[in-house]
């Protein structure tokens, strides 16, 4: 027959086996954790941003393969009034027009949320196609630099 002293050793030495873990070990793991993310966030980030510049630059070629095509069937290039919105819905005395050349306004949008910009007569080509990245301002490093068709 076991003793009450070899019982209680035992409920003891088993209670010390379930016991959870210790806020020093929970704080440990949460600062690994903490350094972990520190370091994979900014990478995330920078590869996100280069997404969204990789995007405009083959939206971009898109819209001008779209803009050869429109001016092959009219015979111009959507003046600067016109704009892309020539390429959604039939400009005003465009008396040939085969489109729409795209189903959707959302084709003429930057990744970033703004409208591609349009001029026409452009500076380096038949027209100027180029978004301005993710500050919204011309020029920039990185995520913010511009997206241009030339």
């Amino acid at each position: 027959m076991k003793s009450v002293k070899s019982i209680n050793e035992e409920n003891i030495s088993r209670c010390r086996k379930q016991r959870g873990f210790t806020l020093i070990e929970l704080l440990v793991v949460l600062i690994i954790l903490g350094l972990v993310a520190m370091f994979a966030v900014p990478q995330a980030m920078k590869f996100l941003g280069g997404a969204k510049s990789d995007a405009a630059q083959i939206q971009i070629q898109n819209l001008g393969t779209i803009l050869d095509l429109y001016r092959l069937e009219t015979g111009r290039y959507p003046n600067q009034d016109e704009g892309l919105e020539a390429l959604v819905q039939k400009p005003a005395g465009a008396e040939v027009w085969n489109g729409p050349y795209i189903k959707k306004r959302a084709m003429i949008i930057d990744p970033w949320g703004r409208p591609y910009v349009y001029v026409f007569p452009g500076n380096k080509s038949d027209y100027d196609l180029y978004s301005l990245g993710a500050d919204g301002a011309e020029g920039g490093e990185g995520e913010n630099k511009d997206v241009v068709s030339w």
